[in-house]
């Protein structure tokens, strides 16, 4: 019979921890598909309320007549007639001041929960009609003032609630629903007024509408001003413009946009609509719209997202990307009371106390689902830790060795859930921690005879 090399013993920890990455893989895939449940569970949620909406307009649509000359072939000769075509160009506001307050509600369906919100929006446009209308091939004189449209978009017009009020120079306004604006889908509401005069036009409105998760608002014009208000404490902005101020606390937070035309590039006067921004998330509601692209571009954007500050799913996530560290911490211990303390652990026993270690992560999937991330990790981490230390009492050959490990895990369990808490300094401290342990490692190995036979555990 020959006795295992400290060097072979290190090699066979080594494979059987190798051997466990295919677990851990497996169920980084398994919090994918548990996190893409969830998300079609909320989306159930939002069927009947509304999804991430996007918001857009007021915009005039003008409609004007222009001749075009059309030349045809008949028996060989060239002739010319000329057709009275109709057109339409889209005006954007010269001012526009928008007022938005985000109310959150959380709803839940069995361990599912997400985020709705209804939207107070209240607004003000200026229009002016251009005096170079000319240079876009239009002529004023044949303007169809008196059939002009008032659009405006929601992405999703489920979520409406109410009457939209719409009032133009202080009278109101009949609407209709459809034809909104194309950056929202194509979706929402408009009305026709009679613009016969051509006079600087103010339009006041104000309507409700419920969404879920995110809201899209579209400057557009001379010079937009946005402000949003909400109660919810964790807001997250993107887009094409970030707000100029942002004021978070736990009363909620206010965010102000202030958008010229310079910034976003885009003319008064447009013979095409903007088309929808390319990452929105959501889909227009039954919306039958031109999906090609359109000569005014992609709409520029102003995203307001109610962020869940404990998604289960991203924590489970990231503490899952640890997981060999667990495995590496725990087999390091085994290790050293083998090569050093005399103990004898076998390859059955590594791998044993491997499976444990990743049912760990199961289980926190597992719990986080219905009792939230805080408690899961406490209940997952006790069960393990009591489980690996009395196996460990066993393999180990007493319950003082066992102790250790038992404190070891606590530790580890411990410093895991700060590393998930400091989202920026997780990688500066999980790279100082892992340096300590390798200087531990070292320092309990130095006098080991890596290659020579020795140890008291033999094999035939």
């Amino acid at each position: 019979m020959r006795k295992r090399s400290a060097g072979f013993k290190l090699f066979l920890a080594g494979f059987v921890g190798l051997l466990l990455v295919i677990p851990l893989l497996l169920i980084y895939g398994l919090v994918s598909d548990r996190q893409h449940q969830a998300r079609i569970a909320q989306d159930t949620i939002t069927a009947g309320s509304g999804g991430p909406q996007i918001l857009s307009g007021p915009v005039l649509v003008v409609p004007y007549e222009v001749d075009k000359t059309i030349s045809e072939t008949v028996d060989g000769k060239v002739t010319r007639r000329t057709s009275t075509e109709r057109g339409e160009f889209y005006l954007s506001p010269a001012e526009h001041t928008v007022d938005t307050a985000l109310e959150p509600e959380r709803k839940k369906k069995a361990q599912y929960e997400t985020v709705l919100y209804l939207a107070q929006v209240e607004g003000r446009a200026r229009f002016v009609m251009p005096d170079d209308l000319a240079r876009f091939g239009i002529n004023p004189d044949r303007l169809l003032l008196d059939e002009t449209q008032v659009r405006f978009g929601t992405s999703d017009p489920r979520g409406l609630r109410a009457a939209a009020d719409v009032r133009v120079d202080g009278a109101p306004l009949d609407l209709e629903p459809g034809e909104g604006v194309r950056a929202s889908g194509g979706s929402g509401f408009h009305g026709e007024i009679d613009w016969s005069e051509g006079e600087a036009l103010a339009i006041d409105y104000s309507y409700a509408i419920r969404g879920s998760r995110k809201l899209t608002l579209i400057p557009r014009g001379g010079q937009t001003d946005l402000t949003v208000t909400s109660p919810w404490k964790h807001p997250g902005f993107s887009g094409s413009f970030l707000p100029d101020t942002s004021d978070i606390g736990d009363d909620g937070f206010t965010a102000k946009w202030s958008v010229g035309n310079l910034a976003l590039g885009q003319p008064m006067v447009m013979s095409q609509d903007l088309t929808q921004p390319s990452d929105f998330e959501g889909r227009a509601y039954e919306a039958m719209v031109d999906e090609r692209s359109s000569e005014a571009g992609e709409a520029r954007t102003a995203v307001i997202s109610l962020i869940e500050p404990a998604d289960i799913y991203a924590q489970v996530d990231r503490s899952v990307k640890y997981g060999f560290l667990f495995i590496g911490f725990t087999f390091v211990a085994f290790f050293l009371f083998d090569v050093v303390g005399g103990a004898r652990v076998a390859a059955a026993e590594y791998l044993l106390t491997g499976a444990g270690l990743v049912l760990f992560f199961v289980l926190l999937l597992a719990f986080a689902e219905w009792t939230g991330f805080a408690l899961a990790y406490v209940i997952a981490s006790a069960a393990i830790i009591s489980l690996l230390t009395a196996y460990s009492a066993a393999v180990l050959g007493g319950w003082r060795r066992a102790s250790f490990v038992g404190a070891m895990l606590v530790a580890l369990y411990g410093v895991l859930y700060v590393l998930l808490s400091l989202e920026a300094a997780a990688l500066i401290v999980g790279s100082l921690l892992m340096f300590a342990a390798l200087a531990g490692v070292m320092y309990a190995t130095r006098n080991v005879d890596w290659s020579a036979v020795g140890g008291d555990e033999d094999y035939e």
